[in-house]
């Protein structure tokens, strides 16, 4: 589970300084919440606590999901466009980091040259990518759903096993899980307790 949980803080954070890059704020939250629920689910490994992996599992359903809307998002499924400031929650007209800076990518600033525009706003051409940046951020994605059913697969496991070790626990017997099912005996032998002095 270590190595696991180690591998899924990796990619969540080379994804959130990607996204910190881009300015992409709805998945730098998701990152955000994905990085504090592993440290969770790897404490509740160690400690023994069941609940904090449960917790996990079902942080790891939504994880999913939403890695499959990301993938949908930036492959324009059902209507969605990635054109849009849907990522950036509609406070800036950021994009993916790797819209410009991917693999490849030559990135040349054209300065607008009609009069009365600022000289602050530019136009951005990149040429030459030899990935473009949706598929990119689909193979992230699906990076990220693969760890994550991997994780799913192992915290279920680690759940049953827990559980089963509560079971097999016996409160009463101490660590003897078999000392309830011992025939109980059927004479017991009393000794009279002999006073130590005399009591005035």
């Amino acid at each position: 589970m270590f190595c696991l949980c180690v591998f899924l803080q990796l990619a969540a954070l080379e994804r959130q300084i990607f996204d910190f890059l881009g300015f992409q704020w709805a998945p730098i939250l998701g990152n955000f919440l994905q990085i504090i629920v592993v440290i969770l689910g790897l404490f509740g490994t160690i400690q023994f606590r069941p609940r904090y992996i449960v917790v996990y599992t079902v942080w790891t359903a939504l994880w999913v999901t939403w890695n499959v809307f990301i993938i949908c998002f930036y492959l324009e499924v059902g209507g969605l466009s990635k054109e849009t400031d849907l990522m950036t929650f509609n406070i800036s007209m950021h994009r993916s980091w790797w819209r410009e800076h991917g693999p490849g990518c030559i990135r040349r600033v054209v300065r607008p040259s009609a009069p009365g525009i600022l000289d602050d706003y530019s136009y951005v051409s990149v040429t030459g990518c030899i990935i473009d940046f949706q598929y990119l951020e689909v193979i992230h994605s699906a990076i990220q759903i693969l760890l994550s059913l991997i994780g799913f697969v192992y915290a279920c496991y680690v759940i049953s096993i827990f559980m089963e070790e509560e079971d097999s626990f016996d409160f009463i017997g101490g660590l003897d899980t078999y000392s309830y099912r011992q025939p109980p005996q059927e004479h017991v032998e009393l000794k009279p307790v002999k006073p130590v002095g005399k009591v005035p």
